[in-house]
């Protein structure tokens, strides 16, 4: 696997290296000592999926607050999502940056979020399966999140947005 850092500190596209033959080709999707020369994030004690029905579903801008802030290690198992993740620590050299990136199941590419992202996306086909790893359990109390359209960030969404959860609607905006 190659782990390519992105414009945003701490943030990597994986790109895997498939070893083809007649049957198809073999991956790695994760390896801990590859992930430890880089720095990353090693230990995912909780790994989930999402399946959205709908072109044009967002998910997102979600993330967790300290002591739970979290890495993730995401990838699209089946269709394509434009991801996206905004740089929210306060510390950090890209802080307020964000960038996109589209995960298909096509191109295999993974998105590793370093911990104090938040995090996104929006599907570009109908029957959307996504992969997470997640190196922190969820802890409700600790979830936050930014508006999808929130105006400090000015995210240019490929498609209309068809579903959006309540949830997701009633986050507030990155400056308040």
């Amino acid at each position: 696997m190659q782990i390519i850092p992105t414009p945003l500190h701490g943030a990597y596209i994986v790109e895997l290296e498939p070893a083809h033959d007649n049957r198809g080709f073999f991956a790695r999707t994760f390896c801990m000592d590859a992930f430890a020369e880089h720095g990353l994030e090693q230990q995912y004690p909780q790994h989930s999926i999402s399946f959205s029905a709908r072109r044009g579903t967002l998910r997102g801008l979600h993330f967790q607050r300290e002591p739970y802030s979290e890495a993730k290690l995401i990838r699209c198992t089946s269709g394509s999502i434009l991801d996206v993740i905004v740089d929210i620590r306060r510390d950090s050299p890209s802080f307020r940056r964000w960038q996109k990136f589209e995960l298909s199941s096509a191109n295999g590419s993974q998105l590793y979020v370093p911990k104090g992202f938040a995090h996104g996306f929006q599907t570009l086909c109908d029957d959307v399966e996504v992969s997470y790893l997640i190196s922190t359990r969820y802890e409700p109390a600790f979830a936050g999140g930014i508006r999808y359209d929130d105006p400090a960030f000015d995210i240019d969404w490929p498609l209309p947005v068809v579903e959006v959860s309540e949830r997701d609607l009633r986050w507030p905006g990155f400056s308040e």
